[in-house]
């Protein structure tokens, strides 16, 4: 193990205590109907992946459906073809029989007075946390293709997620950044029911860019934060300077765009109408796991992030090992550690780190967070023009555009 991830979990130890995550999540409501509510068979043969036999289909009558947007590549063996991860998650409609209670429990850490109308914010936020997840579930999506295609995603797993990579027939004359639209089979009767594909080319400029205090205001080291940010707030607020930094670097650069949030995914639909509003298009990447409790959300943003990181960044090379990366984070959570190792070992893959410090969290430590020291040791054997820290994004344009020349 790096001795950076020994002490990024030294960190994420001080940021729970220092904001008292423990009492937080001993507060809100536990869950564990949300897997109890499928029956033993399905729990079981989920575990047998797309060849599951016993799987079945998506009902839009019962069952909502999430088809995430993705990247298209070239396959290594046959770089004429293009393919890409498709993911799909399930969930039994209206099934949270605790919906009211966590929407009660959320408003009152928040002070919201019932009937205040945060409340329906709330309600509608709060609901994938509580929908019971559907494992053993397939559905037949059609690409927007010549003459249409269909493909069938799932089996979905013990969390209700499938992911499979697919080769499409008819893409072979994509062209780099040109998007395809999908969608269910059975008729896109919600905006989550459809998703994007944009292609990207071996070659050529990406970015991954963390979310939460990086181009999202979350407040992540205050649980207090965590959770007004994410339910109560009507509409979720960029960070100043952020969209108009990324639409700079897309004008410069032309890269393909990947999201990495330690998130979990029951907030895509929130993260997508986010990103579709302030910040191009392109794949957002969250933590494939259905937690317990509704306190999950406060665990996945503060436990275990470099890992979970890391192997993301892992996949992502294997999509795209050619292009040049740039990595834009912030000093909250892991971000440095994780960026820092990423390039220890790809090092003629990530071409830039910009780590944004966070200032004015209550319960930040922000002489810890965002002192050099920290800095240094997360980016050993990094060179010092690779990685830079800043608190305006304007700092960061000079940077880019020397990457042009």
């Amino acid at each position: 193990m790096e001795p950076q991830r020994v002490e990024s979990a030294h960190q994420e130890q001080e940021t729970a205590k220092a904001g008292s995550f423990a009492e937080m999540e001993d507060f809100l409501p536990n869950l564990s109907y949300r897997f109890l509510q499928c029956n033993i068979k399905d729990g079981l043969t989920s575990y047998l992946g797309r060849a599951n036999p016993f799987a079945h289909p998506f009902n839009p009558k019962t069952d909502a459906l999430w088809l995430f947007d993705n990247t298209a590549h070239r396959r290594a063996d046959a770089p004429h073809f293009w393919q890409a991860e498709f993911v799909a998650a399930y969930f039994l409609k209206e099934s949270g029989k605790d919906l009211e209670d966590a929407v009660a429990k959320v408003a009152e850490k928040l002070g919201i007075a019932k009937g205040d109308e945060a409340e329906e914010t709330i309600r509608n936020r709060i609901r994938p946390f509580v929908d019971s997840i559907l494992p053993a579930r397939i559905v037949h999506v059609t690409v927007d293709i010549p003459d249409g295609h269909e493909v069938k995603l799932g089996s979905s797993d013990s969390s209700g997620i499938s992911t499979n990579v697919i080769r499409i027939p008819g893409w072979e004359h994509r062209k780099d950044g040109e998007c395809i639209r999908t969608v269910a089979s059975t008729g896109a009767e919600s905006p989550e029911m459809s998703m994007t594909t944009i292609h990207a080319e071996p070659e050529g400029w990406g970015i991954i860019s963390d979310i939460d205090d990086t181009i999202k205001t979350t407040l992540t080291p205050s649980p207090i934060g965590i959770l007004k940010t994410t339910f109560a707030t009507p509409v979720a607020h960029p960070i100043d300077g952020m969209p108009d930094f990324y639409k700079h670097i897309n004008g410069k650069l032309n890269p393909t765009w990947f999201y990495l949030s330690a998130s979990p995914y029951n907030l895509y639909p929130f993260l997508r109408d986010f990103r579709s509003q302030h910040y191009p298009q392109g794949t957002i990447m969250l933590r494939n796991a259905s937690w317990m409790t509704l306190s999950g959300l406060l665990s996945s943003l503060t436990q275990g992030t470099q890992e979970y990181k890391t192997s993301q960044m892992d996949k992502i090379h294997g999509f795209l090992p050619k292009r040049k990366w740039i990595c834009v984070g912030d000093s909250t959570q892991t971000d440095p550690e994780s960026y820092g190792e990423i390039y220890r070992k790809y090092p003629n893959w990530v071409h830039k780190i910009f780590i944004r410090k966070v200032t004015d969290v209550a319960e930040m430590n922000e002489t810890d967070k965002n002192e050099d020291s920290r800095f240094t040791k997360a980016f050993e054997g990094v060179p010092n023009d690779i990685w830079q820290t800043f608190d305006q994004p304007e700092e960061l344009y000079a940077a880019v555009d020397a990457l042009t020349k």
